[in-house]
């Protein structure tokens, strides 16, 4: 008595089986497994600070070929299996000085995103089956749903590892400027189902060299069309403004880790002599006066409203390099145990300007709040290590700084694609990205640049990353990277930089494409509910 295999669904075993030539109607389930964290490994190494960017429709392709026609509970197991791979690895920076568990639970959470995913590619299949052409379309429509839907829950999402950030070297990296972020993740996983569709038609054994040729010559000849096409996507500058000259301060910490907060001093004290620094460059004609200069997050944790000697150190360095600071302070309030994460306007002779103060609107969970605290406290007690919650603010970062109009993001807000767009969308000229990397890693660093790049792009508009330790530099409208700093250092880098105050097809249409891919996503899946109802019932 032969046994059913059980990886196989009923649907599958109920079908007659094809002719020996044809392609493999199921792969063996270790073949899978190994596919499915290899798949992880090539999403891996596609994002910095490796950057090897081509591999990232490799393994979209490896996780669709691995998941396809498989039951929903095998898809969903293959899928934790690549998120696992990815996630581990690339959200290690986060137990650099927090300890274990909130790396592993965050890499588990997002893991099971891509669970998700594979039960849904596992869903599709009849419908990949029936449309082979349309089966590229399917991959990116999935791959789009599931980082709409991480990027929004829980608590506000985290859309670290999305397919677009992983292009910031690529040519796909353009179709930013025309749909954003989901526009660039649909470009990606669309390349790696044509890739995947290439692979399963592979015909049996005896033709298997010729055909294996054939389909891979089929699947560079489609990306090589679509890198082509996004080639004539115009980026750069929307509308190019004036020049202005911007100085971006990354003054150091004493020691990386947690207790840089217990350095607030040190660390606000660096920041104040290397702007005073710079002001003798430019007094002895070294450097050129700025008409801007840019201080990272938490550049002043001392409450400089609230602490006289802090807020007098700041007007010191505005007043002797003669131009605005944007400063990162961590303010007190506005109630009682509650603090603020803000991008504040520091003006020369008259101190700060409190109508020109951006509040961090996507505050970080159990990092800058801690949502359910007695819950969280049952698991680990380090959630108390975030003795007072940062309250969010209300209002997009446009900052009026004399001839430049900012817009300004703080730390992980690149990553949303709302929180970018409101500033540009309210008059930004030139997006400011203030960071704090010190409790992370250069790997950290250089993967929250690579959504700088793709901001630029997307909004066409200059941008630059400041950091207390590293990495800040600019950022042309074409995602080209200039004057980057090192990691762990300290460092001053002046730049003259053009405004551009138009607006890029991604700005107009800002979250529709999302919306429509997002909606045709969920139309898939309907779709395929319907087919596997209609090939029960024909089978009955």
């Amino acid at each position: 008595m032969i046994l059913p295999d059980p990886s196989v669904s009923t649907l599958d075993r109920a079908e007659p089986a094809r002719s020996a030539g044809a392609a493999p109607r199921l792969l063996p389930l270790p073949v899978a497994v190994l596919m499915a964290v290899a798949a992880g490994l090539a999403l891996l190494v596609a994002f910095p600070p490796y950057g090897w960017w081509p591999l990232a429709p490799v393994g979209v392709a490896l996780l669709a070929v691995a998941t396809h026609r498989r039951r929903l509970r095998a898809g969903a197991g293959l899928g934790f299996l690549t998120g696992v791979a990815l996630f581990a690895p690339l959200l290690s920076w986060t137990n650099l000085h927090t300890g274990y568990l909130p790396w592993v639970l965050l890499s588990l959470s997002q893991a099971g995103y891509l669970a998700l995913l594979g039960a849904a590619a596992a869903w599709v299949s009849p419908l990949a089956d029936r449309w082979r052409l349309g089966w590229p379309v399917l991959t990116g429509l999935l791959w789009v749903g599931q980082e709409a839907l991480r990027d929004r829950t829980p608590f506000g999402g985290f859309p670290w590892g999305r397919l677009a950030f992983s292009q910031d070297d690529s040519p796909l990296l353009r179709v930013a400027a025309l749909g954003g972020a989901p526009l660039v993740t649909f470009a990606v996983a669309l390349a790696g189902g044509l890739l995947a569709a290439a692979v399963w038609r592979v015909p049996g054994a005896r033709r298997a060299p010729r055909a294996g040729v054939v389909a891979v010559a089929g699947f560079v000849a489609a990306v090589g069309l679509l890198v082509a096409v996004t080639l004539v996507v115009p980026v750069g500058a929307a509308g190019a403004g004036r020049s202005v000259t911007v100085a971006i301060v990354q003054g150091n910490v004493p020691r990386l880790g947690l207790d840089f907060n217990a350095q607030r001093q040190a660390v606000l004290n660096n920041h104040v002599q290397a702007t005073v620094d710079l002001a003798g460059e430019v007094a002895a004609g070294v450097r050129p006066r700025p008409d801007l200069v840019v201080w990272p997050e938490n550049s002043s944790d001392i409450d400089p409203l609230r602490t006289p000697a802090a807020g007098q150190r700041i007007s010191a360095a505005a007043d002797a390099v003669g131009a605005p600071i944007l400063v990162g302070a961590v303010l007190t309030g506005p109630g009682r145990g509650q603090v603020r994460n803000a991008g504040l306007l520091w003006r020369p002779g008259s101190g700060p300007d409190l109508e020109q103060l951006y509040v961090k609107r996507h505050p970080v969970p159990f990092a800058e709040y801690v949502p359910m605290r007695g819950v969280a406290r049952m698991i680990s007690k380090e959630v108390d290590r975030v003795r007072s919650d940062f309250v969010a603010g209300t209002e997009p970062g446009v900052l009026r700084a004399g001839p430049v109009v900012l817009g300004d993001v703080i730390c992980f807000e690149v990553a949303y694609d709302g929180v970018v767009r409101d500033t540009v969308t309210g008059g930004a000229q030139l997006l400011v990205v203030q960071t704090n990397n010190a409790t992370f890693n250069v790997a950290e660093a250089r993967q929250q640049l690579a959504m700088v790049r793709l901001r630029a792009v997307e909004h066409g508009r200059p941008a630059l990353m400041a950091s207390t330790v590293g990495v800040s530099g600019f950022v042309s409208p074409d995602g080209r990277v200039s004057d980057a700093t090192g990691f762990n250092t300290d460092a001053v880098v002046v730049r003259q930089v053009r405004l551009a105050d138009g607006r890029t097809v991604a700005t107009r249409v800002g979250w529709w494409p999302e919306v429509l891919l997002a909606g045709l996503c969920v139309a898939a899946l309907v779709g395929a509910g319907v087919v596997r109802r209609r090939r029960v019932g024909t089978l009955g």
